[in-house]
């Protein structure tokens, strides 16, 4: 039986009914350029050896595209568990997916995986690639799928079969089995090349009270020289990383005394949390929100109301106080919201937006922390916008280019956006009715379709109380890190009784929408630390101008000219030490200063001082008058 398939959306084919896609895209009538490795048919990922039993569309997936790419790690994190299966049997398998970069696998096992380990596996894995076995995908009722892991002793697939209801997919290459949904590649030798990376701890289910795992990450790509790509790009974020920046030049530690997880910012690293929470500060009064501030902690029924208690209390800090149970705050919703609550308000006064440099403490694992980028106390740049339905649109379509333009302003010039929604067969797990939840996601599309952004739609992404739009910040490095989210809420309003006097004299739900523009202050320097790799731009840098002296004799005139400069606004210090000129115009080099302006006796003379700028040779004499001009050029410009 003949059925018709559309491929591309371009090429109508006639093809037997259960035809796989990889007979479809090995015919003679297919001309893709690039080797499919798994295949989308009508919106659905299926694998390449899969039938095509009805009418519809398919599309090749190659890895250049993005859940090609989620394919192919996916496979080779099972490669991977088959070779550490067949080295070490007695290993237990827990899950192993793809990431945003490569792949991971944890494993239950008493012995601790080493670097000669990693090397063992990695051969063994080539092995698996060169024997080309084929990911065979077999469907199985969930009693089979029981009796088949509990013969292999899988206890952490069994925990995960409890989950399931209705028959299971597996896995199989050759010996090797494993629960799973895929998609995966056609066969091992679909994959070129891979390494593994590292090893580390982590819980199962992310539970400290559960079974401690081991966890292998790897990468995996089609070409070796892809690969060495790929390496050389790790070598240098390993360069950037924040935390051996930040130490370098003086700007923030963690220290153990004070607890992990827990940010001390040093002089230099305060002042460019000062620029930018300043700046922060201008633009949000610039385009109508109001500072506030809230309390560090508040009553535990204040959590309770919000819900937080029930559904985040392993995250919370919680303490009592004459005989009162009280909550640092791990949010600042519930404070905006009791000042919006202190009296009435009328929908004349709408829209209101508060904003606030709110500072959050949460309970977060040890293993997840992460220098700047994870930590148990950072301050969230948080709004909340109090509107009638009517005002939805507009207040959206604003924050949207309000966030675009902060971002922008910081150097994160590609920016990537998602926006999440509900799962379509779950609406019953969601806060607020269908009607809200589709005006909600109308207005969000609008904002994205009218700035003539593309998007990626992430369906079962949202929260439960509300759909949102996550932007992405790609680095200099061509990483992404997560930036402004602009989220709905149809939760906190209904647990708070958040209302407006309409125009009928009747109180009318507000509609309360979240946003954040940094996310975490700290999480967001950081980023900007591995971005610049500590080059900040004159803007942004904590000393603009070092001033060095030749000899002695010039201190006088060197700090008359610190004194002009910083009555300018202008961040400087004075490098007095008994140095040779070449060694302090290293250490500014190593600091990364801007501005170094070298003071001589002709200097002192002529009233000038002779600049080099960072990484360039020396441009000669310059008047204060004209190095004050340029770098306050800069600083307007924010370059």
């Amino acid at each position: 039986m003949k059925i018709k398939i559309n491929i591309d959306g371009v090429k109508e084919l006639d093809i037997a009914k259960g035809t796989t896609a990889l007979e479809v895209f090995s015919g003679p009538n297919f001309q893709g350029n690039k080797r499919p490795i798994a295949a989308r048919f009508n919106d659905t990922l299926i694998d390449l050896s899969s039938p095509i039993e009805n009418e519809g569309t398919l599309n090749p997936v190659s890895f250049d595209d993005e859940e090609g790419k989620v394919v192919y790690w996916h496979s080779t994190s099972h490669i991977m568990a088959q070779a550490v299966k067949r080295l070490f049997p007695n290993v237990q398998l827990a899950i192993g997916p793809a990431i945003s970069e490569g792949f991971y696998y944890d494993f239950f096992t008493k012995k601790t995986f080493t670097p000669e380990d990693l090397k063992n596996i990695e051969t063994e894995m080539k092995k698996i690639i060169e024997e080309n076995l084929p990911f065979e995908r077999v469907e199985m009722s969930k009693d089979k799928a029981n009796a088949l892991f509990s013969k292999r002793k899988e206890k952490f697939k069994l925990e995960l079969l409890d989950e399931l209801t209705g028959n299971v997919s597996v896995y199989k290459n050759d010996e090797f089995i494993d629960l799973c949904r895929g998609s995966h590649v056609p066969s091992t030798g679909y994959i070129g090349v891979c390494k593994l990376l590292s090893v580390s701890g982590s819980y199962w289910r992310a539970d400290e009270k559960r079974e401690n795992l081991q966890r292998i990450y790897g990468i995996s790509f089609e070409t070796k020289e892809e690969l060495e790509k790929h390496i050389q790009k790790l070598e240098e974020a390993k360069e950037r990383d924040h935390r051996k920046i930040g130490k370098e030049l003086d700007l923030f530690t963690i220290n153990e005394k004070a607890g992990s997880g827990l940010i001390l910012w040093h002089p230099k690293g305060a002042t460019i949390r000062r620029i930018i929470e300043d700046f922060w500060k201008e633009e949000h009064l610039k385009n109508g929100y109001e500072l506030v501030i809230t309390p560090h902690i508040a009553k535990a029924g204040l959590w309770r109301t919000s819900g937080h208690y029930d559904y985040y209390l392993k995250n919370m800090y919680i303490f009592q106080k004459e005989n009162e149970e009280y909550v640092i705050k791990p949010m600042n919703c519930p404070g905006h919201i009791l000042i919006y609550k202190s009296k009435i308000h009328s929908y004349r006064e709408l829209p209101i937006r508060y904003a606030e440099l709110g500072t959050v403490v949460r309970d977060e694992l040890s293993g997840v922390l992460h220098g700047m980028l994870r930590t148990r106390e950072f301050t969230i740049d948080d709004a909340h916008i109090f509107c009638t339905e009517k005002q939805i649109d507009d207040e959206i379509l604003g924050v949207l280019r309000f966030a675009r333009k902060i971002t922008k302003t910081f150097g994160f010039h590609k920016l990537g956006y998602e926006l999440s929604v509900r799962e379509p067969e779950c609406k019953d797990k969601y806060a607020g009715c269908d009607e809200d939840w589709e005006k909600a996601e109308h207005s969000l599309k609008k904002a994205l379709e009218t700035e003539n952004l593309e998007y990626k739609r992430m369906e079962g992404e949202a929260v439960f109380y509300g759909p949102k739009i996550d932007i992405q910040m790609y680095d200099a490095l061509g990483r992404k890190w997560q930036g402004p989210t602009i989220q709905f809420d149809f939760n906190l309003p209904g647990r708070f009784g958040v209302t407006y006097i309409g125009k009928d004299g009747n109180p009318h739900n507000v509609i309360i929408i979240h946003r954040t523009v940094f996310g975490s202050i700290e999480r967001f320097i950081g980023a900007l630390i591995e971005h610049y790799k500590g080059d900040f731009p004159v803007w942004l840098a904590p000393v603009q101008v070092r001033i060095m002296t030749i000899t002695d004799k010039l201190i006088d005139y060197a700090e008359r000219v610190n004194e002009i400069l910083k009555f300018h606004t202008i961040r400087t210090e004075v490098d007095k030490r008994n140095e040779k000129i070449d060694f302090k115009v290293r250490e500014a080099e190593k600091e990364k200063i801007p501005y170094m302006a070298i003071i001589g006796a002709r200097e002192e003379k002529e009233n000038t001082v002779s600049i080099r700028e960072r990484h360039r040779k020396n441009r000669g004499p310059l008047s204060i008058d004209n190095l004050v001009a340029e770098i306050n050029e800069k600083q307007k410009k924010k370059i």
